[in-house]
């Protein structure tokens, strides 16, 4: 199996991750030809990428830029989901590229307390961190890396200038998106930011957090741009697993790809079945409520739509009689403890309301995984519900439906029943 390694013994960047590919063996005209597929969103005659050898430190490395050769506009979430959708890139590094971004939006939503199509990129959204994702995701097929793996993240210290203003380091996104996945963390003696949003949305979701057994054949050094008093880079592994060398190891050998956090959820639970695992998970949610008698229907609307893509599990509104026999209703969401304030605060803001109650609920909850398929018309996620650890019944997303029908002028349950076509033949859609 190939793999590779990301040793960050000074953190890490978009632009040395993908440095550091290209130095351990990836061919830059091969990188560019596939990132030429960006187009129409993102012409290669926009861009132009400049890889450079150089001494840091007394170590050879190599350093990434991006030029773009005419403005460019800041893009939201949704414009970077729309170039992605229409780009000619290959499935698989579309759909890795979605699932990064995708995660960076969340966290960036939930840092900012905005729904996540609202999320604007700012340094992310620019072209040099559009093609650092993108190409890296690249890079990681092109090198046909099948497991990829990163050491633990030095995150530094104290604050870093941004189009929000001076945030603290790590910055609230970055370490937001290293939160989600539990992602190991280390002091560094250096100042300054050591760990970039792209980066740790990159390693966040295509990475394992681990050392693993390998036989190195390939080392890479990405630099950075920044001046430190030590080598500011990361270094590549490029090997084999060494599990490989063991004498049964092709008896029941196959083909391998390197998947994302989400596919590699469904895989595993497709692979425990001989550890018993519980039905479902009991747990602790909150529901927030409040009362209204003065609001329009189109204003709850938009309220449930801004609470679900502000972390709410659920959301909901019901008739009720209020004081006086005056018709009304209950706003109500369901949330994960954390989520409670800001959640709270979004329904104070966005409905007449001068109060906003919550009370803890245990819930039992099935394990759910989720899966991306390629249709037709483009990528589109799956929720999967699993009973002790088999898929008993898939969903397609919403969203990802829509913006396809829309897009490619077809109806939205064609997309829907292709979707399902793809996950299997006997897949049923839930609502």
């Amino acid at each position: 199996m190939n793999i590779a390694y990301i040793d960050c013994f000074h953190g890490a960047a978009g632009d040395m991750l993908l440095a550091g590919l290209i130095d351990a063996g990836l061919p830059l005209e091969r990188l560019q030809e596939v990132l030429a597929g960006l187009a129409p969103g993102l012409s290669p005659d926009t861009y132009r990428i400049q890889s450079d050898i150089v001494i840091s430190h007394h170590v050879r490395g190599r350093q990434l830029r991006v030029e773009t050769t005419e403005a460019q506009p800041a893009r939201s979430w949704s414009a970077i989901r729309q170039l992605l959708l229409e780009s000619t890139l290959p499935a698989r590094i579309r759909t890795h590229a979605l699932a990064v971004f995708e995660r960076l939006a969340r966290a960036e939503a939930a840092v900012h307390g905005v729904a996540v199509d609202h999320v604007h990129f700012h340094e992310v959204g620019a072209v040099d961190s559009i093609i650092d994702m993108v190409g890296c995701c690249a890079a990681l097929e092109l090198l046909e890396i099948e497991r990829l793996y990163a050491s633990p993240l030095p995150v530094g210290r104290g604050w870093v200038n941004t189009q929000h203003g001076p945030l603290p380091v790590p910055a609230p996104a970055t370490l937001a998106v290293l939160a989600d996945v539990g992602a190991p963390l280390l002091p560094a003696p250096s100042a300054g930011e050591l760990v970039t949003p792209t980066a740790a949305a990159l390693l966040a979701e295509l990475a394992d957090f681990d050392q693993p057994a390998m036989r190195v054949q390939q080392v890479g050094y990405g630099l950075g741009q920044k001046t430190f008093a030590r080598l500011n880079g990361l270094r590549v592994w490029v090997g084999t697993a060494l599990e490989d060398d063991s004498p049964d190891a092709h008896t029941h050998a196959e083909h391998h790809h390197m998947h994302t956090h989400a596919e590699h959820h469904h895989a595993h639970a497709q692979q425990e079945n001989q550890t018993a695992q519980p039905v479902a998970t009991s747990e602790t949610v909150v529901e927030l409520r409040c009362n209204l008698d003065d609001v329009t229907g189109e204003v709850i609307a938009y309220v449930i739509e801004q609470l679900l893509q502000a972390g709410a599990l659920d959301a909901w509104a019901a008739p009720l009689v209020m004081k006086k026999g005056r018709p009304g209703l209950q706003l109500a969401c369901l949330a994960q403890p954390a989520h409670v304030e800001p959640l709270a605060q979004l329904m104070l803001r966005e409905t007449p309301t001068f109060g906003v109650r919550w009370s803890p609920m245990q819930r039992l909850a099935l394990q759910r995984a989720s899966v991306t398929v390629q249709t037709p018309w483009g990528a589109v996620r799956l929720k999967q519900k699993l009973i002790d650890g088999e898929v008993v019944a898939n969903a397609p997303e919403y969203d990802d439906c829509a913006a396809l029908a829309q897009m490619h002028h077809v109806p939205l349950m064609q997309v829907y029943t292709a979707a399902l076509q793809m996950i299997g033949s006997n897949a049923t859609y839930q609502r």
